[in-house]
């Protein structure tokens, strides 16, 4: 099968963020990289083809590719993480399957305002909340309750989080707010910190998804904040890196790990992701809270997905050709009702 692998670029720099940001940007070619190897390892004829600042360019290469399937790793348009979705509606268009989450899903997942609004609309539960936008009188907090963090609304990678992000006065609430509209560009996102247990759901699938086993993030006591911040993921050299421990699988009462895996699930289907997704949960006690919905996860060799996919005795190239037969057979389902109209 001809498979093209897309991935993003980014450029040296960019209208908001931070310089280090590109760090977890120029990830995307590793990661690329390794799915390549692993569909090459599978048989496919695969290839590589970045997206990079002209569209027309990458059009015209990738049509000149002619693949039957397109494993979608892009996280956004030459630095426009709120365009991810937007590139997902291109390879709609084109009419080329395609690995991964649509668009309407990557849109509403990254927005983790509408993605926190249709949780509760459900019944899920998620940390209490509230939005701060730019230029707005500042929101009304008081039914929230200390310690609070503060995210940028609509970025990923815990691009805008460290340890400042957990806030315990007023004071350094408005601080952190202002940083982020200063730097992000964007209206920032305050919710009650869960200081509880860290835990991570993979899930693999379309129709009938399947939950890889639970994986929960421990942190060093040393840690200023238990927290997985950007550090965390893309600086080896840091405390923050080295005391952030993956353990999967998690130990869990049976009673809790149905609870987590059936509130993944229903996450999970809520959004519309498909063929696979990672759910975030924090516990309060032993009751657990969505923090975030990643249609779009990191899936080279080292990231948490993999981590867990391992865990349930799939290795690597297992892992993308059980992604890439979902999209294939979400494909072959299509057809077979166009021709059955």
């Amino acid at each position: 099968m001809r498979v093209a692998v897309c991935y993003n670029q980014t450029p040296d720099q960019t209208s908001h963020g931070e310089v280090r940001d590109r760090i977890a940007a120029a990830g995307s070619l590793d990661e690329a990289n390794a799915v390549l190897r692993a569909l090459g390892e599978l048989g496919h004829q695969a290839g590589l083809i970045p997206l990079g600042s002209e569209l027309s360019d990458f059009i015209r290469r990738l049509q000149g590719f002619v693949p039957e399937v397109i494993f979608n790793l892009c996280e956004g348009f030459w630095g426009n993480a709120r365009q991810e979705m937007h590139v997902a509606g291109l390879f709609e268009l084109l009419g080329i399957p395609t690995t991964g989450s649509g668009a309407l899903c990557l849109g509403l997942s990254q927005d983790k305002l509408r993605t926190k609004a249709l949780l509760l609309q459900a019944g899920l539960p998620t940390p209490a909340y509230c939005l701060a936008r730019p230029k707005e009188k500042f929101p009304h907090f008081e039914k929230l309750s200390f310690p609070l963090i503060v995210k940028p609304a609509y970025e990923d990678a815990s691009q805008g989080i460290d340890a400042a992000s957990v806030v315990e006065t007023r004071k350094a609430l408005m601080q952190r707010v202002e940083y982020l509209h200063a730097t992000y560009r964007q209206p920032a996102l305050i919710e009650e910190f869960i200081d509880g247990r860290e835990l991570n759901v993979a899930i693999l699938g379309n129709r009938k998804p399947s939950v890889l086993p639970v994986a929960e993030i421990t942190f060093a006591a040393s840690l200023p904040r238990k927290i997985v911040c950007f550090d965390s993921k893309w600086s080896p050299q840091s405390a923050a890196y080295r005391g952030t421990i993956p353990v999967c699988p998690a130990q869990l009462t049976p009673r809790l790990h149905l609870q987590i895996n059936d509130l993944a699930l229903r996450a999970f289907k809520l959004l519309g992701c498909r063929d696979y997704a990672r759910v975030d949960l924090r516990l309060r006690g032993s009751s657990p809270y969505i923090l975030e919905v990643n249609a779009n996860p990191d899936i080279s060799p080292d990231a948490g997905l993999a981590r867990a996919a391992r865990a349930a005795r799939l290795s690597y190239p297992e892992l993308i050709k059980r992604i890439l037969e979902s999209a294939t057979k979400r494909k072959e389902s299509s057809d077979a009702r166009l021709a059955t109209a």
